[in-house]
């Protein structure tokens, strides 16, 4: 149930309401926006008459809420969700774009390709220290040595630093390091005790949809991080698996402006991944600033042909910077901040 306060209502008053809900068992999802005051109660709510939530003198009006999602819900938070990373913000106006390669394969490396995509205006780097690889025999990446990597190239340039946990055992590992972002990967995406054990940080978490997953479990997944007392989730799009093989995934580009009217999350679109080929994520990138995005995360190498992991979708750092190129004045046309 969703609860819209009076402007005037004392705050005595809304505390001593609260409390009375609060005796009931209920949860209570506080959220003051630039213009409303709402309280979302999560629980059994099918006792609480609305009748009797309407007699308060504080309340404006009420009503509840089918989805299964709640901290989540754009219902409960009617503004944007902004996430900061290491100083960068995403959402709300602000734009990011999180640059670098696929996997971190020595300090010369990812310490070039970091200083390269900071020049041409990305905010954040990736790079994978953890892999997981559809065969076991593929490069599965440096682990801990690619964090260090990764913390060494974070203070070369100033960069914060998002790259992909897999095992809740490497979270003491990644907040040791500094990580600034943790991504959940496409195939963890429903690895519940994953997103509890990450909702137990305060880091921010980069969520990617699953393969074959819809809009809702997203989101639920996003709520299961929240649940447990993390409230700085960024959804991101990469792509779905579809009947098409001629490229990696389908893009949704649906998916965009559909998150944004369920949630209050920022969105950001990993065009690399959803391809899988890099003459196409130039295209990709531009459509997903077009439709709403907060943000992409686009892999570049400084030598894709030799990359020990996804080459084949990685752009060049001049290719890169010709996309940057491109996409400021784009920005600048939708409103949107390049942070």
């Amino acid at each position: 149930m969703i609860i819209v306060l009076k402007d005037n209502a004392a705050p005595a008053a809304v505390q001593a309401f609260c409390r009375e809900l609060q005796s009931m068992g209920l949860t209570i999802n506080d959220s003051v926006g630039s213009d409303t005051h709402i309280l979302g109660l999560i629980g059994d709510t099918k006792s609480v008459s609305e009748s009797w939530v309407l007699a308060n003198p504080v309340v404006k009006t009420c009503r509840r809420v089918s989805e299964p999602y709640k901290k989540a819900n754009r219902k409960f938070h009617p503004d944007d969700t902004v996430v900061e990373v290491g100083g960068h913000k995403i959402g709300g106006g602000a734009f990011a774009v999180m640059a670098g390669p696929c996997s971190v394969e020595s300090a010369e490396q990812i310490t070039l390709v970091a200083r390269r995509v900071q020049a041409a205006g990305a905010s954040i780097l990736r790079g994978g220290a953890f892999k997981p690889r559809t065969s076991p025999y593929s490069f599965q990446g440096l682990r801990a040595e690619g964090l260090d990597l990764l913390a060494a190239a974070r203070a070369a340039t100033g960069q914060p630093i998002v790259t992909e946990l897999m095992n809740s055992e490497h979270i003491p590992l990644f907040l040791q390091r500094g990580v600034d972002m943790i991504q959940i990967g496409a195939r963890n995406m429903q690895n519940f005790e994953l997103l509890k054990a990450v909702g137990r940080t305060q880091t921010p978490v980069l969520l990617k949809r699953g393969l074959a997953n819809t809009l809702e479990e997203l989101v639920m997944s996003a709520e299961y991080i929240m649940a447990e007392g993390n409230p700085n989730v960024v959804l991101c799009e990469r792509g779905i698996r579809t009947f098409e093989p001629s490229m990696r995934n389908t893009l949704d580009l649906a998916a965009v402006p559909m998150l944004k009217s369920m949630t209050h999350l920022p969105v950001v679109v990993d065009p690399s991944h959803a391809a899988g080929i890099a003459f196409m994520v130039p295209a990709l990138a531009k459509a997903a600033v077009a439709v709403g995005a907060d943000g992409l995360m686009i892999e570049v190498h400084n030598d894709p042909a030799r990359a020990k992991s996804d080459g084949a979708q990685s752009l060049t750092p001049d290719q890169f910077d010709e996309l940057m190129g491109v996409l400021r004045p784009e920005l600048e046309f939708f409103g949107k901040k390049l942070n």
